[in-house]
Order: structure tokens, then sequence, then C-alpha cells
């Protein structure tokens, strides 16, 4: 059986070699299967290309790919998953905080035939800042009371995978990608491995504050349309609200006989204020979705390549 471990990266230059180091001791150690190790250089600025280079050439189940530029970590994870020809696809990040000593395990629980996933979950979030934490667990709670689907709160890309789950993934096609919540979204039998935050081994994260937040508009708008409903209802009840406050206005005019206007500036600038701010608001969340349908009508590509050492190695065979 072939096993394909797809490691994304992102200026892990450091991190690599020590990831590395450690897949081999879970190889040797699951040596009853074959394995490919699949690295995605996501348009490192640092030196990890030449790092992947080096890692290739004295490793022969290396395979790595190349983008033209930064295209994101959920295109490199397609890009990863479209190349891997394993029976199981394992997917886990470069610096360490997914547990290479945790593969084994779960290569064992998949084996059972109990499930077709095998995905991980983190008990706490030891090491993040507070604030940061506090956010991805209001974040998880509202996705979740929203959209069709579960994620799991503290979910980790990091799982192992049956072939029909990969090929499941893959035939998602759209550009605006939120794996998350693609991986509920397709479903199949899954169990979750519980372990304790890891902290980077080397390096720094790549996401920022802002990142994340813009992240979790992405997952939110991929997966329901409840903010466009919410907006409708917001409008409804304004509406409703004003038509309500112009009848009591008449009514109170007729039966105190005042027709002229009264004062009261400062009230209706704030009114106007808040209308105001409601119909930017709801054009701002109608424009979110214009725009991702914008994107998705477009039909580029989610990445490009610029060196596949697999891809060249053949090229370069036909050509001899």
């Amino acid at each position: 059986m072939l096993i394909s471990l797809l490691v994304p990266c992102y200026n892990e230059e450091e991190s690599l070699p020590i990831l590395y180091e450690a897949l081999c001791k879970v190889m040797q150690e699951c040596s009853q299967y074959n394995f490919e190790l699949i690295l995605v250089n996501d348009g490192s600025k640092d030196k990890t290309i030449s790092v992947m280079r080096d890692l290739a050439s004295k490793d022969s189940r290396i395979r790595y790919i190349s983008f033209s530029r930064n295209f994101g970590k959920e295109a490199a994870m397609y890009a990863g998953l479209s190349a891997a020809k394993g029976d199981w696809v394992g997917l886990l990040d470069a610096d360490m905080q997914d547990p290479p000593s945790l593969l084994p395990q779960m290569f064992e629980m998949l084996s059972a035939d109990e499930c077709d996933v095998v995905a991980t979950r983190r008990v706490s979030r030891k090491g993040e800042p507070p604030i940061r934490s506090f956010f991805a667990r209001r974040f998880y709670r509202l996705i979740n009371r929203f959209t069709d689907v579960e994620i799991v709160d503290g979910a980790r890309d990091f799982r192992v995978m049956t072939r029909p789950v990969v090929d499941a993934i893959l035939s998602l096609s759209e550009r605006q990608r939120f794996s998350k919540g693609i991986f509920a979204w397709v479903g199949f039998r899954t169990k979750w491995l519980e372990y304790e935050n890891v902290e980077r081994v080397a390096g720094e994260t790549k996401w920022s504050f802002w990142k994340l937040f813009l992240y979790a508009i992405e997952g939110i708008v991929s997966f329901t349309t409840a903010p466009l409903r919410i907006a409708t209802l917001t409008g409804f009840i304004l509406s409703f609200a004003s038509f309500c406050y112009l009848l009591y206005y008449f009514i109170y005019a007729v039966i105190s006989q005042i027709w002229k206007e009264r004062p009261g500036y400062p009230s209706l600038l704030s009114f106007v204020l808040f209308i105001g701010g409601m119909i930017l608001l709801a054009l701002g969340i109608i424009g979110e979705y214009l725009a991702k349908t914008y994107l998705e009508i477009k039909q580029r590509p989610l990445y490009v390549i610029a060196e596949d050492n697999k891809k060249d190695k053949d090229k370069e065979q036909d050509e001899k």
C-alpha cells in the first residue's frame, strides 16, 4: 500500500529538515507501507526550494512542486492532493505543530477499517495570544450556528484520508477554498485524535490577526448564505419600525392637532446615520458574495507551477 504525505511549505527552510528527519523515523517505523513525500513550495522567499531540491536529490521518495508565486495554503494543499498517488493521503504542516509522531497511531486507526478519515484537533491553545484564542472559539461557534456542516473547534488540517475522500475533495473545484469546511462538507466516517498544542519548531507564524480575520470571513461566506438573510431581516425590521413610528406620529399629530415640524435635529441625525450604516453593512455583505462570484466565474487556475521535479525528470527522459 502506498501512502502519500503532503506538506505545504512557505518560508520553512529552518523547519523542513527537522520535519524530514521526523518523517524518516515514521516511515522506518511503518516499513510495511510504501511512502511518497510531496512537498509544495508556496512561493517561499527564503531558501525553502533549495532545501527541497537537496532533499529530493538524496531521497527518491520525495516529489516537490514549486509555485511561481505565493498562492496561499489552500492552493498548496489542492496541488499536493492532485499530485498524490497514494491509497491513503496524509496532510500535515512543516512547522512540526502537527506532530509526525502521531502518524503511526493514525495509520493504525485507519487500517482498522472503522473510518475513512483520521483527523486531529487541539484540546488546548497553549502558547497562542489570548485574544486570538478568544476570537477563534467565537468563530467556530458562529460558523457552526449558521452552516449545515459541523466544523469541530480546534480542528487541524492534519489528517490521514482514504482515496475516496481525497477524490471527493478534489471534485470540489471552487477557487475560493476553505478546507476545514470542505473536509466537513464531503462527510465520510471520521475519527478524531486529540492532542495538546505544540509550538513551532523554528521560524515565525505566517498568520497575522488580519489574515485570520479574512480567512474567517472566507469560511462563513463559502458555506452559508445566513449573512444575506440577516441583512434582509434587519432591513425588514427597520422598515417595519419606521412605519410604526410614522403611524404613531400621525395619530399623535391628529389628536394633539400638531401639524408643524417639531424640533429634533439630533435624534433625526442619529436615526439617519444608523439607517445609513445598516445600508452600508448590507451592501458590504452583498459585495462579499458578489466578489466571490466574480472570482469564480473567471475560471483562473488555483496555482501556477514553476518547477516540478517528477515532471521535469519525465520530460528529460522523453527528450532523450
